[in-house]
């Protein structure tokens, strides 16, 4: 007869063994820290995420819109997205805006507290 130690460790290999491993990406989130004059050398870009929706710089505008609306300055090497978040804003609709902007060359974000 089988032990039954013996029986778990099968069932443990073949878990594994049959079992895929995602591979999850990174994003890169900078938090504002509090306080502090500093010289800022370009106009940011102000980003609020609210319920109804996005508003760049009091503007609405929809995720797909977002890189022309940032990419209007071709003059600026870098460009500042400051965003703000609402309570009933989600960590995946963060994601799918900090994914967009991350593909726009010479932006930099910077998450509101």
């Amino acid at each position: 007869m089988t032990s039954l130690i013996d029986v778990i460790f099968l069932l443990l290999l073949f878990f594994m063994l049959s079992s895929t491993f995602s591979k999850f990406g990174e994003i890169e989130l900078n938090a504002a820290g509090q306080g502090g004059v500093g010289k800022v050398e370009m106009q940011p870009y102000f980003l609020s995420m609210r319920a109804g929706g996005l508003m760049m710089n009091g503007v609405p505008v929809t995720l797909g819109d977002l890189p022309e609306t940032v990419a209007v300055d071709q003059e600026a090497t870098e460009r500042l997205v400051l965003i703000s978040l609402s309570e009933r804003t989600t960590s995946q609709e963060l994601v799918d805006v900090l994914t967009v902007l991350h593909g726009i060359a010479g932006v930099r974000t910077m998450v509101l507290q």
